[in-house]
């Protein structure tokens, strides 16, 4: 004597119910402005030289600039990212680019 087992869903329909104002359309998502792009690309740089800071196989880098520092493990024979020669020798002029990280604590 097997009975089946009714369920309250059995009795009513199942209707699905539409969204108020019908489907969503994403709107695309707009291209970067050139400012955006600079400003990536430039933390991008900061951040390569962030690591060449911190990276001690090159020597200290507190009291120098990043060029000097890159030239001295230079000559020592340390061998040190051609890339980041570059990034220094193309902003001479900006204090971010040319100082250590640790510029901005007292010695």
């Amino acid at each position: 004597m097997t009975t089946k087992r009714r369920l309250i869903t059995d009795s009513y329909r199942v209707v699905k119910k539409e969204r108020r104002g019908g489907k969503r359309e994403r709107s695309p998502t707009p291209p970067p402005t050139p400012e955006q792009i600079e400003n990536e690309a430039r933390q991008e740089d900061l951040q390569k030289l962030k690591q060449f800071d911190l990276d001690w196989s090159f020597g200290p880098c507190t009291g120098i600039g990043r060029l000097q520092r890159w030239e001295r493990a230079k000559f020592h024979g340390l061998n040190p990212p051609e890339e980041i020669k570059e990034l220094l020798l193309q902003t001479p002029h900006d204090p971010e680019y040319n100082l250590s990280l640790w510029r901005d604590y007292p010695f």
